[in-house]
């Protein structure tokens, strides 16, 4: 088993790369989920009462100051034993849910950052014209805010995509999961570790030249 094996890293490049379509999924499901939570997080982190504030900047800071298997591991692993009802969901959908908890945080401070970036002679403007603060902000406040944020939350979602690594701790069959069925069956560590690290580099690599893109168009005026 010495030596590098060349033959063996093709070989098993076809084998990680049918479970692909799981790591996908669960990256845009959770960054959807995600985006929405976060969003919702930005607005209660923003109110005047007191209780929600805290509560959420609470929610915020947790979940950016321990670490995403932790998390993982206390949702699949501790919470079931005092919710049992908890141990019904599968290595999925808990993925999912911890993923998209876990980005909420962060896009929280991204869209927090993006609309304190937006002039507030905007906002006043709107609201002068008669619209109410929710309107002034879907309307004018929040497109502008994307722009901005829009390239941080490029970097949030590549940062979730590499976050599904760990998800294979669970029982999940992602390309992670299958990498280590195959390395422990053939003993070729170094093969398989180097497949599925060059399948998230070319992941990332997608991502970041759609987002540059995307963000090119946008400073440009252009139409998504």
């Amino acid at each position: 088993m010495n030596g590098f094996d060349f033959k063996y890293l093709l070989e098993v490049f076809p084998i990680i790369i049918r479970a692909l379509p799981v790591t996908i999924v669960i990256s845009i499901f959770s960054m959807a989920f995600g985006l929405i939570l976060g969003t919702a997080v930005t607005f209660l982190r923003r109110s005047s009462l007191v209780f929600l504030n805290k509560s959420f900047n609470l929610y915020v800071s947790f979940f950016r100051g321990t670490p995403l298997m932790v998390q993982l591991f206390i949702f699949f692993f501790g919470l079931p034993q005092i919710i049992p009802v908890l141990s019904k969901v599968n290595a999925f959908y808990a993925s999912i849910l911890v993923l998209s908890i876990n980005a909420s945080a962060y896009i929280s401070e991204v869209i927090k950052a993006t609309i304190d970036a937006v002039d507030r002679g905007q906002l006043e403007a709107a609201l002068s014209l008669g619209m109410t603060k929710f309107q002034a902000m879907e309307r004018v406040v929040l497109p502008q805010a994307f722009k901005i944020a829009l390239l941080p939350l490029g970097n949030t979602f590549i940062s979730l995509i590499q976050g599904t690594a760990i998800t294979f701790m669970i029982g999940l069959k992602d390309i992670m999961g299958v990498s280590k069925v195959s390395a422990a069956s053939s003993y070729r560590f170094l093969e398989a570790y180097l497949a599925v690290g060059i399948i998230y580099w070319i992941l990332t690599l997608i991502v970041t030249r759609l987002i540059n893109y995307l963000s090119y168009k946008l400073s440009k005026g252009g139409v998504i």
